[in-house]
């Protein structure tokens, strides 16, 4: 599991490809090496409603959260972090050549007590 949630202002949706961002991230995702194909999950959610900082109607915000479960260790973390973090803020450079622009990740361990799957795609890719 990495299952990364993207939630956006829905003023991007003029600016930004949304489904390009996650097929994006979720190559980034593999490309750490860190995660199972069958695993990934990216999807993006738009916020019809919002108020940002000075409250004008151009400012904007992406705003992704990764949910992954435990086993990697906090060098790991971190290095997936960042990767996915500068592929989407180099993808999104043209938003920050505006003072209107947010954008934030964070990565949240799952208690695997707590957490119940069935995944059918796992044995079809694992069978490769």
């Amino acid at each position: 599991m990495p299952h990364m949630a993207i939630e956006y202002s829905a003023n991007l949706d003029a600016n930004v490809d949304m489904s390009e961002l996650c097929a994006l991230v979720a190559r980034t995702i593999l490309a750490t090496g860190l995660f199972e194909p069958g695993a990934v999950r990216v999807r993006a959610f738009g916020a019809k409603a919002y108020a940002i900082a000075d409250r004008l109607p151009e400012n904007g915000f992406i705003d992704m959260n990764l949910r992954i479960g435990k086993g990697r260790s906090a060098e790991e973390k971190k290095l997936a972090g960042e990767a996915i973090f500068a592929a989407v803020s180099k993808h999104l450079a043209s938003l920050f050549a505006t003072p209107h622009f947010a954008l934030s990740l964070e990565i949240r361990e799952i208690d695997a007590e707590l957490s119940w799957k069935k995944n059918a795609i796992h044995p079809r890719l694992r069978g490769r």
